[in-house]
This record gives C-alpha cells, sequence and structure tokens, in this order.
C-alpha cells in the first residue's frame, strides 16, 4: 500500500511539474488544445453542459484528476468523501466525473476546462444518480 502512495504521489508530483514547466516555459501557456486564448468564450454557451471522466480511463489518471479538481479554488468534494452525497456509486469513474464538472463549473464551462489531458467528456445529458446532484 505504502509503494502505491508513492507511486501515485510520483505521478502527480510529474504532472503537476510539467504544467508548471510548460505555462513557465511555453510562449503559447495562455492558449488550450483548440486554439482559443483562455479569456475567450466558447461558441456554445454551455448551460446545460457536464463534464465527465471516460469511463476507459486509467485509475491512476482519475486520481489525478480527483486531486487535481478538489484542489482548485471554487470545488468542494466534501459530497464524494465517505457518507458524503455522491459518495455512492463508490467507484473511481464517479467520484472523478463528480469532481471534474465541479471543477468544469467553478472555471468557466468551456470545452478546455473538461479536457483532463483527454481523460474528460462535455455530455448534455444530466449524470446527476439517486441523491447524487451534478451542479450545472
Amino acid at each position: 500500500m505504502k509503494c502505491g502512495r508513492q507511486l501515485l504521489a510520483l505521478a502527480f508530483l510529474h504532472l503537476a511539474f510539467s504544467l508548471l514547466l510548460c505555462f513557465g516555459a511555453c510562449p503559447d501557456a495562455r492558449r488550450h488544445g483548440n486554439g482559443r486564448n483562455s479569456n475567450q468564450k466558447a461558441s456554445s454557451d454551455g448551460e446545460n453542459t457536464w463534464c465527465i471522466a471516460k469511463p476507459s480511463t486509467e485509475n491512476l489518471r482519475l486520481n489525478g484528476n480527483i486531486n487535481y479538481s478538489c484542489s482548485q479554488k471554487g470545488v468542494d468534494c466534501k459530497p464524494i468523501q465517505p457518507g458524503g452525497t455522491c459518495y455512492r456509486p463508490n467507484t473511481i469513474v464517479s467520484h472523478a466525473s463528480y469532481a471534474m464538472n465541479l471543477f468544469y463549473k467553478a472555471a468557466g464551462k468551456n470545452s478546455w476546462n473538461c479536457n483532463f489531458n483527454g481523460t474528460g467528456i462535455i455530455i448534455s445529458e444530466n449524470p446527476s444518480i439517486g441523491s447524487c446532484n451534478y451542479p450545472m
């Protein structure tokens, strides 16, 4: 178990360092995968959209998405903690989807806010299930 945590920590540190290096050194650091600057709005209004994890994504990457999303301003991941309204279903895909959607919403609901290095997808059908409500 300790080895797994160390590997997860190393993977997260590698991701964080890579992002830091890119945003510090890349001349187009404010550009996103779709070519728009971060201050440009997406063409769709994003009103009825949610960001979820691609179900085929590896657990390590989903854990990284949870850690990143839950560490951002405006993202409260208490509902996916044990006893929270979105703890069930207790799957990594479900928890990552909830956290990624919170980040997507907090960051402005632009298409690039759901990229997560190719592991996020934008959907137009509400993914809420049972007592777990995904905010719009």
